[in-house]
């Protein structure tokens, strides 16, 4: 695992290099922006530039934005506005970006997202933002049927026209308890996220909150002795993220992300996500994989109950993989393993807790001694080993079931409380609604 003590040997592969982690080759825009001859014309921008981008222009532009994306084809970044107000549309530009004039301004989206919540917070379905066609795309799994399906559709309908559209999944939507770095509690089993140092100095990592309310004490190997304790967990709730800190305070804990066969990306920052940013998903049950961010503000009505402030991907995932490492080519940190639905099979729609968020609630800081979002993550990337052989792609029982002990709890979690959730034995026990079982399968 990434956190034990290594022996500079085996160098680390550089962030870039892609094509040598065995996942498809992505091509992300390298380059910093860049100026043309003509001052309105649209800049080239790196997918990590596009969050703080929008950003800035949003605290300008006020009501007037309404959301922004990543075109990764042309690497430009679409603005969003209501109004057709040139000086707007000229600040927009004199940023290098591209306006887009759009019907739903972020307050009505918000509007209509209060809505949804309470009418029709119903077990199996999820909505986000999606600023590509300025609506909130609604999804339904296979369990909301008859009731519940009516409930849904006429709610989504008494928004107004072109402000939502609701569409089914065929799996159905469950956190991915069992997944980089295998980790196991409780007879549970997730994944390690990202390896951060706690607020009082300690070595600790992140992964899922509902991991850290399923068991108080992981290991590193199945029934193993535990190595780590939690300190702080959500789920469900304001997020799925939990702190776990390891018990020997000497533990070595590398900034760095473990894409199997003794290779290892290191993480030098967290960042925000974009939709239309591409983006890697590392899991001990299904190893690496890629795909895009297409929604934010994603909330999800799982079982054990309500998830807000969620990324949505169509990048694939499965149990096991829950808590597990989302980054980018570049080496950014953007979230941990949430739930969703589907498989690496036939796809499906997967959702992340956003690192940035993690960190700030927990009071952590990205990689060892201290390197916080937007810092340099140390000097550990030159040369990471592996000779105690870090658990790779799909190593420990790939597609192995893992029983789960699904916790049930709410925010700021007390680990030594027991789970409310029944424990899930892999058989895939039906969803009542009442949050007593996860399936796991």
């Amino acid at each position: 695992m990434s956190h034990k003590r290594i022996p500079k040997r085996k160098a680390a592969i550089a962030a870039g290099s892609v094509a040598a982690l065995g996942a498809a080759a992505l091509v992300l825009p390298n380059a910093m922006a860049s100026q043309t001859d003509q001052a309105d014309a649209p800049r080239t921008f790196k997918a990590a530039d596009a969050s703080d981008v929008a950003a800035q222009l949003a605290s300008r532009l006020g009501d007037a934005f309404a959301g922004s994306y990543y075109d990764a084809g042309r690497q430009q970044i679409i603005i969003n506005v209501v109004g057709d107000d040139s000086e707007v549309v000229n600040e927009i530009r004199e940023a290098g970006a591209v306006p887009n004039q759009v019907d739903n301004s972020t307050a009505t989206l918000k509007a209509a997202a209060r809505t949804l919540r309470t009418d029709a917070t119903i077990p199996g379905t999820a909505w986000s933002v999606d600023p590509k066609t300025n609506e909130i795309r609604v999804t339904a799994d296979s369990t909301v049927t008859g009731a519940r399906w009516n409930q849904l559709t006429s709610t989504v309908k008494s928004l107004g026209s072109d402000v939502a559209t609701v569409k089914r999944s065929s799996g159905t939507f469950k956190t991915f308890v069992e997944g980089g770095d295998a980790i196991f509690g409780g007879g549970a089993r997730c994944s390690l996220g990202f390896n951060v140092t706690a607020g009082d100095g300690s070595p600790a990592f992140l992964t899922a909150g509902h991991c850290g309310v399923a068991a108080a004490e992981w290991s590193d190997a199945q029934d193993g002795a535990p190595i780590a304790t939690v300190d702080q967990a959500t789920f469900p709730g304001a997020g799925d993220f939990a702190l776990v800190k390891y018990d020997d305070p000497n533990t070595e804990a590398p900034s760095t992300v473990d894409v199997g066969d003794g290779k290892t990306v290191e993480i030098a920052q967290a960042a925000e996500a974009t939709v239309g940013q591409q983006v890697l998903r590392m899991g001990s049950t299904t190893g690496l994989n890629d795909g895009s961010v297409t929604g934010l503000d994603a909330t999800v009505n799982y079982p054990e109950g309500t998830v807000t402030g969620l990324i949505q991907t169509d990048v694939c995932a499965e149990p096991g993989d829950s808590g597990g490492s989302l980054f980018t080519q570049d080496g950014s940190a953007i979230g941990l393993t949430s739930g969703g639905s589907g498989d690496c099979t036939n796809g499906g729609e997967t959702f992340f807790q956003p690192v940035t968020t993690a960190l700030e609630a927990v009071g952590a800081t990205l990689g060892a001694g201290g390197a916080g979002a937007g810092d340099e993550a140390g000097d550990q990337a030159g040369d990471q080993a592996g000779e105690e052989g870090q658990a790779g792609a799909g190593e420990e029982g790939a597609g192995a079931g893992g029983d789960e002990q699904a916790g049930g709890g709410g925010e700021a979690v007390d680990p030594s409380a027991p789970a409310d959730g029944a424990a899930d034995d892999g058989s895939g026990a039906a969803d009542d609604g009442s949050g007593a079982a996860v399936e796991g399968h």
